[in-house]
């Protein structure tokens, strides 16, 4: 006897509860005035990176700062702290993403009222955070070059779901051998028409068009 249905029947009622919660989180950001950014990615195609580039470039224009989502420790908070921004952690434990609830109860320790931008850096995965809105303005998926191009076939529903998808690492591109052409086009197949930034946290190249993104422009 399968139970597929009711299994169908705990994800659907989980998701409801958590759509619910995502909007209020959404009207609270709203409310404040702020655009609350939701970055996801597979482990270290380089999300830490470019928000530490990102506070380092725009602090003087913008006042950002960060929930981070992790299985354990605060490390990756504790990085983009250097750069004076506040960053807040969020251990999720064995939970493989962020939910709505996690982000509304980390709010907070966040004045909203003096930002203009938080990111949400989301656990380090492209299938659980596919399903799960958190309330945000906008959702960025990283893809990093030394990751190969077919991530975006492999993933659909989370590539799917974005309104900018980022190729992170531009400047590795050459000695990895990456197909710029494939990538883009396996992304047009997931998300036709979609934002695409390719970008270097590291040299610099690209990231105008990526902070166009979180200006909202």
């Amino acid at each position: 006897m399968t139970t597929a249905p009711r299994i169908v029947t705990v994800r659907q009622n989980i998701l409801k509860t958590n759509d619910h919660t995502a909007a209020g989180n959404r009207q609270t950001f709203r409310a404040a005035g702020v655009r609350a950014i939701n970055l996801a990615s597979s482990p270290g195609a380089g999300k830490t990176a470019l928000l530490e580039r990102t506070l380092r470039d725009l602090a003087a224009d913008i006042k950002m700062a960060v929930a981070v989502g992790d299985l354990a420790t605060d490390n990756d908070a504790a990085r983009l702290r250097q750069w004076g921004a506040q960053a807040e952690q969020i251990v999720t434990g064995t939970v493989c993403h962020l939910d709505a609830a996690m982000v509304r109860d980390v709010l907070p320790r966040f004045d909203l009222e003096a930002l203009d931008v938080l990111f949400l850096e989301n656990v380090g995965n492209l299938v659980c955070p596919s399903s799960y809105d958190l309330g945000e303005a906008a959702r960025a998926v990283l893809i990093s070059t030394t990751e190969g191009e077919d991530k975006p076939l492999k993933y659909p529903t989370m590539f799917n779901t974005a309104d900018v998808v980022v190729i992170t690492k531009m400047d590795l591109a050459d000695a990895v051998g990456f197909d710029r052409e494939l990538c883009r086009e396996n992304i047009d197949r997931a998300r036709p028409g979609v934002k695409v930034v390719e970008l270097s946290s590291r040299s610099g190249e690209g990231l105008a068009g990526w902070y166009d993104f979180v200006r909202g422009q």
